[in-house]
């Protein structure tokens, strides 16, 4: 079974990342940074940020639910703000979603938030809300069952040192985790965490049980060219029983986004 996480950068590099999706065709893909905008056919907007002014992919989800049209797609929203058509007003939604290959049945679900709740009056101040989602899988071909839960952590304007909100957004993380899994299973807990590798985020994370394969796989980061800031670790990707990892990737090219793809096949 392969797994994707990815930070789609709002489908800033569509056709890359739209023909990069199609040819894995992973078995669950855990996609950050998504745009829905139901109100409108149009394929790009512009987000508006005061001087930080950026492509989005109007309707991302419906791209990357054609890019995997044998996939079951669920979005979750963290909040309804504004794009711009010009100088027209789109109301558009902002989150993440989840894409499970139909071969494995979804047996059991999780939604929630880890940081704020669902802003319904726009995007909001700085750090935003945050949503994170899990699925729990039944693999009929190694008869097993899985978990994976993915978030996007939140952005501090300050850099992504510890924080107290840091800490409760990691443990809020877990706590998905724990709602979706049974002592069985396999567990997958990834996503855009936005923190440092040497933070108390991971640290709460692997005092748990598990094993991040970013920072043990001696990575040199998982962000690319596209990304002109320093601090080059931002994603992570976590599993509680190691031995099942058959590999494991940040994959540097192609670039399709600003984050790096982390794949995982178990």
């Amino acid at each position: 079974m392969r797994i994707i996480c990815l930070n789609g950068w709002g489908g800033k590099l569509h056709d890359a990342l739209h023909s990069y999706v199609a040819d894995e065709r992973p078995d669950v893909l855990c996609l950050q940074e998504v745009v829905h905008s139901p109100a409108t056919d149009q394929d790009w907007l512009t987000y508006r940020d005061g001087d930080h002014i950026l492509p989005q992919r109007a309707n991302f989800f419906r791209d990357v639910s054609t890019a995997l049209p044998d996939h079951v797609a669920t979005f979750c929203p963290a909040a309804q703000g504004v794009l711009w058509d010009g100088e027209t007003q789109v109301p558009s939604q902002w989150g993440l979603a989840t894409f499970v290959h139909k071969s494995h049945p979804v047996i059991a679900q999780v939604q929630g938030f880890v940081h704020k709740s669902y802003g319904a009056d726009g995007y909001g101040d700085h750090p935003r809300s945050r949503s994170a989602h899990g699925v729990r899988l039944f693999d009929h071909l190694q008869n097993r069952t899985i978990s994976v839960t993915h978030m996007h952590g939140l952005r501090d304007l300050a850099g992504k040192m510890d924080t107290p909100e840091r800490a409760a957004q990691a443990r809020r993380l877990l706590a998905l985790s724990d709602q979706v899994s049974e002592g069985s299973d396999l567990r997958v807990i990834c996503g855009d965490f936005n923190v440092r590798a040497d933070g108390e985020t991971l640290t709460y994370l692997t005092d748990a049980g598990f094993t991040e394969l970013v920072t043990s796989g001696g990575f040199e980061g998982t962000r690319n060219s596209q990304y002109k800031k320093p601090g080059r670790f931002a994603d992570y990707m976590l599993v509680n029983r190691p031995k099942a990892v058959r590999g494991f990737d940040v994959v540097y090219s192609p670039e399709v986004s600003d984050h790096c793809p982390l794949v995982l096949d178990i």
